[in-house]
């Protein structure tokens, strides 16, 4: 989805209280109790003011949801705890998978470069791994 030039970013800090409670079907009040909670942080204007984004909104149409539910908002804040942290490790996960594909594209590049100025190359890791198969990628130190 692309963004005007006057769209705001979904990390804006754009909607007011008010704006934030009836997007996201909820009462201002309960805003501010989840924001005392720990659950939500709004930004804030330079008076004081609280300002939410779009995905501060998401945020809390999710809470609203496991409320009704029945989930408690311990539990709430254990899911979204357990949520945050799924995310972290799937971009950890794909960081380590780019960087396992610039070793091997790098070692099939050395490879290369020995076979054509000696012996020949038998680096295990140049294959490509059988299911249930580990690598192993050792860094020298500088």
């Amino acid at each position: 989805m692309q963004r005007g030039p006057m769209q705001p970013g979904p990390d804006s800090a754009v909607y007011v209280i008010s704006i934030a409670a009836e997007l996201s079907g909820l009462h201002p009040q309960t805003l501010r109790t989840y924001e005392r909670m720990g659950l939500i942080t709004p930004g804030r204007t330079g008076g004081g003011g609280r300002r939410y984004t779009h995905r501060d909104v998401e945020l809390l149409r999710e809470i609203s949801e496991l409320t009704s539910a029945g989930i408690g908002i311990e539990g709430v804040r254990r899911i979204l705890d357990l949520e945050n942290r799924i995310t972290a490790l799937v971009q950890r996960n794909e960081e380590l998978q780019a960087e396992l594909a610039a070793t091997r594209d790098e070692l099939r590049q050395a490879a290369t470069v020995r076979r054509t100025a000696g012996p020949a190359n038998k680096l295990p890791v140049l294959r490509q791994p059988e299911p249930g198969q580990s690598v192993v990628v050792w860094r020298r130190r500088p």
